[in-house]
C-alpha cells in the first residue's frame, strides 16, 4: 500500500541498478541507442499508448517496441508497424511495468521534440508510457505505480525535478496531445 492505494504486487519492489528495474518485468527493445552524455539525465515525459487504439491487455505494445507488430493483426497496425519506437518503461491497466530500454539508454519515444529551447529531448528524457487513451481516465494503480516508479527515477537522477515532468504535448505542441485530458497532473505530482 502506498499513499492509502494498493499496489501490484511487482510495483512494490522497484530497485534501480545501473538503469534497470531489477524485479520488474523486462522486454528488451532494440530501438535505442547510447545517450551522448547519461550525467544530463534531467526530464522525465509521461506518454499514453493502446495498441489497437482504445483497447487494452494484449501484448501489442511489447511487440510495436520490439519491432515486431505484425501489420496483419489489425489495420491501424499496417500504418505503424514499420515505425521503430520504444519507451523506456510502460506501465498497464493494472499498474504493473515493463521495461524496454535500460534508463541510461536513450529511447525513441519523443519525436521532434523541445524542452526550455533545447531540442531532441530523447538525448535527456526519460519515456514512461501509460497504457490509455484521450478517451478514458487512468486507473487508479496506473497513478500509484506511476508515482513510486518517478520517486525512484529522481532518487537515481536528480536532475529530474518535479519541473522537469512533463507531458508528451508539452515537448512536442501541436503534434502530440498524450498524456490528454484525462491524466490528473494533480493527482500524480501532489503525491510525488
Amino acid at each position: 500500500i502506498l499513499n492509502g492505494k494498493i499496489l501490484p504486487q511487482n510495483a512494490m519492489d522497484l530497485t534501480l541498478k545501473n538503469g534497470s528495474l531489477i524485479h520488474q518485468k523486462q522486454v528488451p527493445s532494440s530501438h535505442f541507442n547510447p545517450r551522448p552524455n547519461i550525467d544530463d539525465i534531467s526530464l522525465l515525459v509521461i506518454h499514453y499508448i493502446s495498441l489497437p487504439p482504445e483497447q487494452f491487455g494484449e501484448h501489442f505494445i511489447d511487440d510495436f517496441f520490439q519491432g515486431k507488430l505484425d501489420p496483419h493483426r489489425h489495420p491501424y497496425f499496417a500504418e505503424i508497424s514499420a515505425l521503430r519506437v520504444s519507451a523506456h518503461c510502460l506501465i498497464n491497466r493494472a499498474g504493473e511495468i515493463t521495461q524496454y530500454v535500460n534508463f541510461n539508454d536513450r529511447a525513441w519515444h519523443a519525436g521532434v521534440s523541445c524542452f526550455e529551447g533545447r531540442e531532441k529531448c530523447n538525448d535527456f528524457a526519460i519515456g514512461i508510457e501509460l497504457e490509455g487513451s484521450n478517451e478514458q481516465p487512468f486507473t487508479t494503480q496506473q497513478y500509484a505505480s506511476l508515482q513510486r516508479l518517478t520517486q525512484e527515477i529522481m532518487r537515481a537522477y536528480p536532475l529530474i525535478t518535479k519541473e522537469r515532468i512533463v507531458g508528451h504535448c508539452d515537448v512536442s505542441p501541436g503534434r502530440k496531445i498524450d498524456p490528454g485530458q484525462y491524466f490528473n497532473w494533480a493527482t500524480y505530482l501532489g503525491q510525488l
